[in-house]
């Protein structure tokens, strides 16, 4: 089984070059205070990680809360600095702090929040926050030109007619319509990178898969890139071509969404799967346990970072931290039970011998790791 250095969770399924990506970024935050316990303390919010956004593609980023998800968003979006490593645009290391600098790449890549309440001004009339971004992104537009743009804008997001929704208050509208706005103020940039930071967990069950279909359409019909982070994996395999799964700051697994959630290589991505409902899911059907708690990213583990919540763990996984492992069809997981070696093997026969182990065992999708009775 091959090692590989870089993240190639969309480079395997295309040759052409990302949009935007980041390479080997980490992101540490100073820790102040009586939780510091003295000088030099930081959280590990996000360590090594590679992910490439390509024009017209959908990726998911997975993971529970806490495990660095939206720091990642906010990184590639140049809101926070990066501790090391780089953010690339069109192939181009990219760093930037303020001034035009920072309004140019904000034109390209621009960021959806999960709270649309939030990200509004609650004083300001929804036409009045859409004309300031189109002022700083249609410099040359006259009055009347830039308020024909918001109506586009308005239309485009399926709200008709846009002079209904213009003169409201943000309180005024659902948390859907107003999402809805939050997308057309992005727009109003004609970006080529959308960084749709958990877009629909705030809104009711029932509007959410009209956000995401229109999340869709965009991608589509502007060929722009759209990085779509959730805790639901489940919406991850509809939704997106590709899934990255991403756990206490690292990415574990990573390909094409069928592949990730249909066949999980790695134990932590199998405990997502199986704490989401599912109707379908035969009764009796053996599950992994979960036998822990999130590690504190201020003292992270050493080894690999999950083994103080894994029923797969041994002593490997608690003092060497697993490479990225390829698979097939650019699935790969960072899991010590892909490796070639006499060790690896010896963990695996281990793991067989777990009751409710086999399901996971057989997502390797290695002859070596099905049970006899599965070959």
């Amino acid at each position: 089984m091959t090692t590989v250095n870089n993240n190639p969770v969309i480079r395997e399924a295309t040759t052409e070059a990302p949009v935007l990506e980041a390479v080997d970024v980490t992101k540490h935050f100073a820790l102040h205070g009586v939780r510091a316990h003295g000088r030099g303390k930081v959280v590990h919010a996000v360590e090594n990680v590679s992910l490439a956004l390509h024009s017209g593609r959908i990726t998911a980023l997975v993971g529970e809360s806490g495990s660095g998800k939206s720091t990642l968003a906010r990184l590639l979006a140049q809101l926070y600095p990066i501790t090391s490593g780089e953010i690339r645009r069109h192939g181009t290391p990219v760093r930037v702090k303020g001034g035009k600098a920072f309004r140019k790449y904000v034109s390209a890549v621009q960021l959806i929040l999960q709270d649309p309440f939030g990200s509004f001004n609650p004083v300001a009339r929804i036409n009045v926050t859409l004309m300031r971004a189109v002022k700083i992104h249609h410099r040359g537009a006259s009055k009347a030109q830039r308020q024909q743009i918001i109506d586009d804008l308005l239309t485009q997001v399926n709200l008709v007619p846009p002079r209904q929704y213009t003169e409201k208050f943000p309180h005024e509208l659902s948390g859907g319509q107003l999402q809805r706005v939050s997308i057309a103020r992005a727009l109003a940039a004609d970006p080529e990178v959308f960084l749709a930071d958990e877009p629909v967990s705030a809104l009711d069950v029932s509007i959410r898969l009209g956000i995401l279909n229109l999340l869709r359409k965009l991608t589509d019909e502007r060929d722009v890139a759209l990085l779509y982070v959730t805790h639901d994996i489940a919406s991850a395999r509809y939704f997106a071509e590709h899934t990255a799964v991403m756990y206490a700051g690292e990415i574990i697994e990573y390909g094409p969404s069928e592949e990730v959630t249909q066949r999980a290589a790695h134990p932590y991505t199998r405990l997502l799967i199986d704490s989401a409902p599912d109707p379908s899911r035969p009764e009796g059907e053996d599950r992994l346990s979960d036998v822990g708690q999130p590690p504190s990213l201020i003292d992270p583990p050493s080894g690999c970072r999950f083994h103080p919540r894994c029923p797969l763990a041994v002593e490997r996984c608690r003092v060497q931290s697993p490479p990225r492992f390829d698979l097939e069809s650019g699935h790969g997981a960072r899991c010590w039970l892909y490796g070639d070696d006499e060790d690896a093997a010896a963990h695996r026969a281990h793991a067989r011998e777990l009751p409710g182990m086999t399901g996971v065992l057989r997502t390797g999708r290695r002859a070596d790791l099905e049970p006899d009775g599965d070959r």
